[in-house]
């Protein structure tokens, strides 16, 4: 099954865009904490109701402050307590993925980075389950060249952590100076075997040091369509969250670029 929607809402809030996303042939959002989690529980399970209700499925974008490597302690206790708490929101709205950028290197060895995020993640596997808080952790491909989070150290991450993954086709082509090859990304999932996988799209524009600012898939860059293609070759099981300036607008015309293949 293809699932397509839009990241954040784009109506007055995001109940009423959960509500709406049907009649615009969409079935799934991303719910997105930016600047930190601030929505109550409360209001948390009315949008999961409504959501199963209109059959749309629900992830989570933990805020964009989130360094599971950062220089400070204090940071990385900020950044594991905002994975919880997106995760706790999750789970009241019965969304199935909570997504976050893992890190940065700080000019460090890529060895020391990947285990110091790794025992992060065990430490908030090991309160989720303490917690009963029944979600997938997705640490996301990464578009600077600074930050934690090329394929394969994303797939590494997972295996080792036994987590799931979130896999950012714009950031992934950036991250390569505007190369991709859908076929090998998921040739190098296999290793996971995930059942469903979870990813985002947008056009990006990018320089030397990586990913500078999304774009609207028009540009092409990288190509929709083709990675459309490999989906329909492979008759995966995938959500798609569409991440560009005109997010549901676009993920409008990806699900017409699915259909018409």
């Amino acid at each position: 099954m293809i699932k397509i929607g839009p990241a954040g809402s784009f109506k007055a809030n995001t109940l009423d865009s959960v509500r709406a996303l049907n009649s615009i042939g969409l079935s799934a959002m991303e719910v997105e904490f930016v600047y930190g989690v601030t929505m109550k529980n409360e209001l948390a399970k009315q949008i999961g109701i409504e959501a199963k209700k209109q059959k749309i499925e629900l992830s989570i974008h933990a805020p964009y402050y989130i360094n599971l490597s950062s220089l400070k302690t204090e940071n990385i206790t900020k950044s594991k307590n905002w994975i919880l708490e997106s995760c706790e929101r999750a789970y009241n709205m019965n969304a199935k993925h909570v997504v976050f950028h893992p890190g940065f290197y700080h000019d460090r060895n890529k060895d020391e980075v990947f285990e110091i995020i790794l025992k992060n993640i065990l430490d908030i596997k090991e309160t989720l389950r303490k917690r009963k808080l029944y979600v997938n952790l997705c640490p996301e491909t990464t578009g600077k060249h600074s930050a934690f989070g090329s394929l394969d150290e994303i797939i590494e991450l997972a295996k080792k952590a036994k987590i799931s993954l979130c896999v950012d086709f714009a950031h992934l082509y950036a991250r390569n100076n505007g190369k991709i090859d859908y076929g090998q990304v998921f040739d190098k999932l296999k290793v996971l075997d995930l059942k469903h996988l979870h990813c985002h799209f947008s056009g990006i524009n990018f320089n030397s040091k990586g990913e500078r600012n999304h774009l609207n898939i028009s540009s092409e860059k990288p190509n929709f369509k083709e990675l459309a293609k490999e989906i329909k070759h492979k008759k995966m099981d995938i959500t798609i969250i569409c991440e560009s300036p005109r997010q549901y607008l676009d993920a409008i015309d990806m699900v017409k670029i699915l259909d018409n293949i």
